[in-house]
């Protein structure tokens, strides 16, 4: 993986959406109750450029019982 893209303090579904808006590709690695850990790939989903991990009623809701936004 490169340097950070995602700020500490960045909104994760905000980041997301980004992320799908700029035609990237974002998939779940590790899923629980309480947290989502998300990787962010190229375009092409070939590489991971970082990851996200946090939880929330937001984050969860937006991702859903997606695997990524290829879904």
């Amino acid at each position: 993986m490169s340097g950070k893209i995602i700020a500490m303090s960045d909104d994760p579904v905000a980041v997301l959406q980004r992320w799908e808006d700029a035609g990237a590709v974002w998939q779940v690695l590790h899923r629980s109750a309480e947290s989502v850990t998300v990787g962010l790939f190229t375009c092409d989903g070939g590489e991971e450029v970082d990851r996200v991990t946090a939880g929330g009623a937001a984050l969860l809701a937006f991702i859903g019982d997606r695997s990524s936004n290829l879904d």
